[in-house]
């Protein structure tokens, strides 16, 4: 057996056909992992999605990029080596076998073909020849005659049609070719080898992109990239960031984006319909103005580059906020004035806080049965009777009520610590369980979703007297007149003792001092811990009538205090009591120390545009179709091959045709073609 070099082994292993379809496999399966996982996104999301065990291990498999993985580009350049080597050891002969009639069978060989058929013919030979030529004509065959025998008395026919088909398996490797090149284009290659010898870093620092230094900002030349941008109305951008890994590159732009106008229609759910994004491109050589509208699905291209709608957001709204204390007997608010993504300072209190504002949206459409079972901050440990007093907040969460309720904003507030919690508050009252409330919630991480907590309004639709009852519910110099009035209006018309009296205001004061310690969850681990379980009911009901009365008494002081009429004993005095403990009682949880009430806005919207310059996408198009092409040559194209062999000398005519596969097709057109020779030898 010869023995073959190594150059020739490897040279026979990437031109094999199995090499390729193995590597084909491999980009198949990654092609795969790419579109399932996001790509491209921030280091910071997939550590948050696959947490610190996994995120180091899809990183060292670049599964994060991996259209630009480097194991991924040089599967893709072997591909097209291999692929190429196929086409160059394999295609002259395809190409012979097409241009071949196949003229040299053998009598011996048509004998074995399995459709074959002998006729006797008694007619001249050159009558049958002309017959069978003409018949095989009309049937879209090419074909040769050939003079065969010693003496040049036979004459062999071969005929053939649909040989074509061969081209689908060049067609086919070509296309694998050109697509896998184009993919080669677009994965930016150059830039890869400057980041191996270190001229391009990626820039890991949250900077103002003027202050990005040469090495991690790439040119306009720049053969292949993709990156967003968000500019607000008004404004411009000539640049776009290009997420790398655990930073991103500044990718300069040959021209200047401005937006005009930015627009967006929702359907009645609220979702987005369509929305789009008056720009103009401003060409930095010319100075040539292009104003165009950009939509989903219909971009701009210019120099190359196309400019695709991708998302939207809020561009600087400027709000004016009203900041209402919570854990502090202060009642008079404070006012706010910022930005979204603006930082601003607040104090209340002896508290300060940085509240950087990140959202602003003008339109919601809410589950109200979702935010309404949603709506107690935390779980306090509150026992069912006190749940049963005071009302949980819990709903039946199988209802559902769309509606649009307005304005929302979102923002952060961060401590001295560097601690933060996000909070998203609403600038309309929502109606729930037939009143109105004001919505705020509140997360701790961006992986939980909001808790909201309602802040109750009086009849006059105003905050001021559920901040008036909370300021006097927690401010201890009013306690004891609070207690002598519950004593008194407790006591009234009976016959009670001054004695009796004085308990009873002692024990309103230490309800007074129990709930300004934690709210409601003071009163259960109190009930819990000092009173025995066979007299737990009993004393639950005692202390909630008694924390229900002092609340009433300080919603009258306050109401007092501040020149109002007595409120009146009904049904909604006593709601609007009730849903203030509970809300006093969250507030405890609630993680800030004042409540963000939106009263003015003017807002500013941004556009999120995604430029792409791809010289590889057209070349991947035209591989494609090549691919189509050639899988429909081969798939639908059958290659038929005839020989017809004439013996005048015996007056025996032999009929053979052979077939590239077998189907029922062939059965059908051998029999058409037996008829049409049965009638031929006739004559």
């Amino acid at each position: 057996m010869a023995q073959h070099s190594p150059a020739r082994a490897f040279y026979d292993l990437l031109s094999s056909m199995r090499f390729a379809v193995s590597l084909l496999t491999v980009l198949a399966i990654a092609s795969v992992v790419g579109t399932v996982l996001k790509q491209a996104e921030p280091y910071a999301n997939y550590i948050s999605q696959f947490g610190p065990f996994w995120f180091p291990v899809f990183e060292a498999l670049g599964l994060y990029d991996v259209y630009h993985a480097a194991w991924f580009l040089a599967i893709l350049s072997f591909l097209v080596l291999s692929t190429s080597l196929c086409i160059f050891r394999n295609g002259p002969a395809m190409l012979r076998e097409m241009r071949n009639f196949r003229e040299q069978a053998t009598e011996r060989s048509l004998q074995h073909i399995h459709h074959r058929a002998e006729y006797d013919f008694t007619a001249a030979p050159a009558a049958v020849i002309e017959r069978l030529t003409q018949y095989l004509h009309a049937q879209s065959f090419r074909f040769r005659t050939v003079a065969r025998g010693e003496n040049g008395d036979e004459t062999l026919i071969a005929a053939k049609a649909g040989s074509y088909h061969r081209a689908g398996y060049l067609l086919a490797h070509c296309g694998i070719v050109v697509i896998c090149f184009g993919g080669l284009l677009d994965g930016n290659i150059p830039l890869k080898l400057l980041q191996l010898t270190g001229q391009k870093v990626i820039e890991t620092r949250d900077i103002p992109q003027s202050q990005v230094p040469p090495e991690s900002r790439l040119s306009p030349a720049n053969l292949s990239f993709r990156g967003n941008v968000s500019i607000p109305e008004g404004s411009s951008a000539s640049v776009i960031f290009m997420n790398m890994a655990d930073g991103y590159f500044v990718q300069d732009l040959p021209f200047t984006i401005a937006l005009n106008k930015f627009h967006i229609e929702h359907y009645s759910t609220g979702q987005p319909r369509d929305f789009a994004s008056d720009i103009v491109v401003i060409d930095r050589e010319t100075g040539e103005r292009f104003e165009r509208t950009v939509r989903v699905n219909y971009p701009f291209i210019h120099k190359g580059v196309a400019i695709y709608q991708a998302s939207f957001a809020d561009g600087g709204t400027r709000m004016k906020l009203k900041g209402w204390p919570l854990l502090s007997p202060r009642t008079a608010p404070f006012e706010v004035a910022g930005a979204v993504n603006k930082t601003t300072s607040i104090k209340s209190g002896d508290t300060e806080m940085r509240m950087e504002l990140s959202d602003f949206r003008s339109f919601n459409i809410e589950d109200l049965a979702a935010n309404d079972a949603g709506s107690k901050v935390e779980a306090a440990s509150v026992s069912k009777k006190v749940l049963d007093q005071l009302g949980s907040g819990a709903a039946d969460q199988s209802k559902k009520d769309l509606r649009n309720v307005g304005p929302s904003f979102q923002y952060r507030l961060r401590d001295a610590e560097g601690q933060a919690r996000e909070f998203s508050n609403y600038m309309l009252p929502l109606q729930l369980d037939d009143a109105w409330y004001l919505m705020t919630g509140v997360r701790a991480t961006p992986n939980e979703g909001f808790r909201y907590m309602r802040l109750p309004l009086d009849a006059d639709g105003r905050l001021d007297s559920h901040m008036q009852l909370r300021a006097l519910m927690l401010d201890e110099q009013a306690w004891p007149e609070i207690a002598r009035r519950f004593a008194r209006n407790a006591a009234a018309g009976s016959t009670a003792s001054a004695a009796l009296r004085g308990r009873l205001a002692e024990s309103a004061e230490r309800v007074l001092q129990l709930f300004a310690v934690r709210g409601l969850e003071s009163v259960v681990q109190f009930l819990e811990k000092g009173i025995p379980a066979a007299d737990r009911e009993k004393a639950a009901d005692a202390y909630i009538k008694v924390l229900e009365g002092v609340a009433l008494e300080a919603l009258q002081l306050a109401r007092e205090r501040a020149k109002m009429p007595p409120a009146l004993f009904d049904e909604q005095t006593l709601r609007l009591v009730r849903d203030s403990l509970i809300s006093i009682s969250d507030s405890y949880a609630y993680g800030a120390p004042a409540y963000l009430q939106l009263v003015q806005y003017e807002e500013v919207k941004a556009s999120g545009l995604q430029l792409t310059r791809s010289p590889g996408k057209n070349i991947v198009y035209g591989g494609s179709l090549l691919l189509v092409l050639g899988v429909f040559a081969m798939l639908y194209i059958r290659e038929r091959r005839v020989w017809v062999l004439v013996k005048p000398a015996q007056g025996r005519l032999l009929l053979a045709m052979a077939t590239n596969r077998q189907t029922l097709e062939n059965e059908r057109e051998f029999e058409r073609h037996q008829a049409a020779v049965a009638a031929a030898v006739k004559g």
